[in-house]
């Protein structure tokens, strides 16, 4: 169903509840254990990271999901003994893909040829260019730029949780090796980069009512004008 860009008051209510869902979200320091994500809540929120722009659209990552109790618990030591990634519903590790190299470049060339409806070849010359420029960097830069794009997946998976009322906490304070070594990363040609837990927030975190520390919008935002 489309919305009606023509209407003011819709777009502005549409505004507000995005901009109160924001405000709503905190980063949650505990979780309750005993409150679900949904299997289809989860979904939503993968697909909005799936959504995310990427640097020419090749999405050098992947989402994994720790839905077991055990793992997560066993994640914890290696999380700097942070409870909430064993207090939380799921925990959702985006690990940077380490096999960017001509022929992923080429099978994601092939990918828009299909999805698109064009002819195969049709992009050979954009996935030279490409690679051209992609394969140029050496493995720590292309590490770096594939770190880099699951950062804007991630900003979209923290907003889809805020409009559907799901406590999340981005996290970077965790091991990355052991990580890798317990989610049998490193043999996918993945490395974790960050890490979200989602659920929902316990009565007990008192940071739920802290409020939130920004600078006036008029001192973040510097509008240009010729």
């Amino acid at each position: 169903m489309l919305l009606p860009s023509s209407s003011p008051d819709l777009n502005q209510k549409l505004n507000m509840n995005f901009i109160e869902a924001l405000n709503w979200r905190y980063a949650t320091k505990q979780f309750d254990p005993a409150k679900k994500v949904s299997d289809a809540d989860l979904d939503t929120i993968l697909h909005s990271g799936n959504l995310a722009a990427t640097s020419y659209g090749l999405q050098p990552f992947k989402f994994v999901v720790v839905s077991d109790q055990k793992t997560r618990h066993d994640l914890v030591p290696f999380s700097y003994n942070q409870p909430q990634v064993a207090q939380a519903s799921h925990a959702i590790v985006i690990a940077a893909r380490t096999d960017v190299d001509e022929a992923f470049i080429r099978t994601m060339a092939r990918l828009a040829e299909k999805t698109r409806d064009l002819e195969q070849g049709h992009l050979d010359g954009y996935a030279k260019q490409m690679i051209g420029s992609i394969m140029s960097m050496t493995e720590q830069q292309r590490l770096q730029w594939a770190q880099r794009q699951i950062y804007i997946a991630l900003g979209n998976m923290m907003a889809a949780c805020a409009v559907l009322k799901i406590d999340s906490c981005p996290m970077e304070g965790f091991v990355p090796a052991q990580y890798d070594r317990l989610l049998n990363l490193t043999d996918q040609n993945l490395t974790a980069t960050v890490l979200l837990p989602v659920g929902y927030r316990s009565e007990d975190d008192s940071q739920q009512h802290c409020a939130k520390v920004r600078n006036p919008i008029e001192e973040i935002v510097i509008r240009h004008q010729a």
